[in-house]
């Protein structure tokens, strides 16, 4: 078993309190510094979003979601500024199984329902095509899923393919995970917090501009997240 380096068995370092506060990493800022950093937002995602997960205290979940995956993407926009990371090793070390998500997942989507479901739209550069159905407790627990494989190598005392792993991770996948998911819940807590309820739950469905062979299948889904989202929101039902 490999030793770990100085720098995982540093406790890990306080955040910055503001947005002033933040820098950037850079060839004169200690790279174990960063190493240290980044391990902490990740542990502490991972730690708040197990804990929420729980459902002990359901009527803050959403706002607290919002909190986190906030906190956890200002680790990603550091990770997606720094220059490309390479690992030490040309080949990935055997991690062996990856941990269950499923119940992760589960305890989510109970505790979320039924603002679970929301709209969204994979990549904004591509040609125009209509939203997708989503869920928040999928999103998170593949969020939470691909930032445990880094920190498994952060803990055995690989710190660079940690790194590198987090932020391929990033671009490849957690981070337009997030994103999406940060969208969805900021969205929420604005229409309770500012007393706004969707007037028009019909714009969830897909424009007609955009309608394809699945229009009605796409039509059909944005209906049910309309409904699914209604409730919990305090408003009426479309008809």
């Amino acid at each position: 078993m490999p030793q770990k380096s100085a720098a995982a068995q540093q406790p890990p370092k306080a955040q910055p309190s503001t947005p002033d506060a933040v820098t950037l990493h850079s060839t004169t800022q200690d790279p174990d510094d960063f190493a240290v950093q980044i391990s902490d937002q990740v542990e502490s995602f991972i730690v708040a979003v197990t804990e929420i997960a729980k459902g002990d205290e359901p009527d803050s979940a959403v706002p607290f979601l919002l909190l986190e995956v906030s906190q956890l993407l200002l680790a990603g926009g550091r990770l997606g500024a720094h220059e490309d990371i390479l690992p030490d090793e040309r080949y990935e070390p055997d991690l062996g199984a990856e941990p269950d998500m499923d119940g992760l997942r589960e305890r989510l989507a109970v505790m979320l329902d039924p603002v679970d479901v929301y709209s969204e739209v994979f990549d904004p550069y591509e040609p125009r095509k209509a939203p997708v159905a989503a869920r928040i407790s999928d999103d998170l627990a593949d969020v939470v899923s691909d930032l445990r494989h880094g920190m498994a190598h952060y803990r055995a005392g690989r710190i660079t393919e940690a790194l590198w792993w987090w932020q391929f991770s990033y671009f490849s996948n957690w981070g337009s995970t997030a994103s999406a998911t940060l969208r969805a819940l900021q969205s929420l807590v604005a229409h309770v917090r500012l007393n706004q309820p969707l007037d028009d739950l019909d714009g969830l469905d897909t424009d007609e501009d955009l309608s394809t062979a699945e229009g009605t299948l796409e039509e059909e889904a944005g209906q049910v997240m309309a409904e699914e989202i209604a409730a919990p929101l305090g408003l009426r039902p479309v008809k």
